[in-house]
This record gives structure tokens, sequence and C-alpha cells, in this order.
């Protein structure tokens, strides 16, 4: 993936001033947290337990209504920050906060799906919630943060942050 890519995202979820020496520990940090989710998310595909995906949902909404009491955060600069001093994640900007409620909505979704039953409701909201994430850690692509700047009515900047455009 290019440093452009990079940039890209990291500009996407909130960070507009984003320098190149920043964004060289800023976008493995804010990687943490979907990469991790992306782990937790195929263990509840596997499981297909609605409770694990509310518990998620909560989760994701607890970072959206307290960002500073972000557990994935937490972790990332107790583990992977403290130790290599690098700095540490703060506050989410509200892109991010919003693609986190976006993905907590989905994650609420398939749980209510499965627990009523609705298997084939729950397969089809699993699979764009998959494709979102198979997007976002493979593709650097943020469906949420980029939603989020088309509904701020910002589509100009929206379309600059997208992985595949280049910039100097």
């Amino acid at each position: 993936m290019t440093f452009s890519a990079k940039r890209n995202f990291v500009e996407q979820q909130g960070f507009r001033d984003a320098a190149a020496d920043s964004c060289g520990y800023l976008f493995p940090s804010l990687m943490f947290q979907p990469k991790l989710i992306g782990v937790l998310v195929v263990i509840g595909l596997i499981l297909q337990n609605w409770l694990f995906f509310v518990i998620l949902s909560a989760v994701l909404w607890w970072n959206v209504l307290l960002p500073d009491l972000n557990p994935f955060d937490a972790l990332y600069n107790r583990l992977i920050a403290a130790p290599k001093w690098l700095p540490r994640l703060g506050r989410a900007p509200q892109p991010r906060r919003f693609a986190q409620g976006m993905a907590g909505t989905f994650m609420l979704a398939i749980g209510v799906t499965l627990f009523l039953g609705w298997h084939v409701a729950a397969w089809i909201i699993e699979g764009m919630l998959v494709a979102a994430l198979a997007a976002l850690i493979f593709g650097k692509f943020c469906l949420g943060s980029y939603v989020f700047h088309l509904l701020r009515h910002d589509s100009g900047f929206a379309n600059r942050t997208l992985p595949w455009v280049r910039r100097e």
C-alpha cells in the first residue's frame, strides 16, 4: 500500500493536518482497532451467536459515547505505544466515532436478526459488514468515515481521501 493511501486513510479518519512523519505512527495505531474487530467478527461469524454481536455493538457504541474510555485505544496505548515510546492515541475525531457507531449498528442488526431467527437477513448484514471490514483492513478505505464526510456535505474532501487517489 502506498504512502499516499495511508495518508488518505489517516485524513479520512479525521486527522486532516496529518504530516508525513505523523502518518508513520498514526496509520498503524488507527488500524489496530479494525484488525482486532476483524478477528472478533470472524469469531462471531463462526459462532453465529446473537449475544456476541450485541456485546460487540455495545462496546463500539461505548467508544462513540465515551471516546476517552475506548478499550481498544487503551489496549493499544498500553501494549504497543507505551513499550515503543510511541505517541498515544487520544480521543477519536468525529469521523472515526461515526464509523464506530456505524459498525456498532451493523453488529446490533446482526444480533437482533440472529435472535429473531432471521438467518438469511443476518447473513446479508454479515456479508455487508465483512465487505466493509475487508475494504478497511485490506483496502485502507473506511466506509463509515467516508459516509460521515458525505453527510457533512464535504464530498470533495471525502473523494480526495479515497485510497486510490494519489497526492504529492
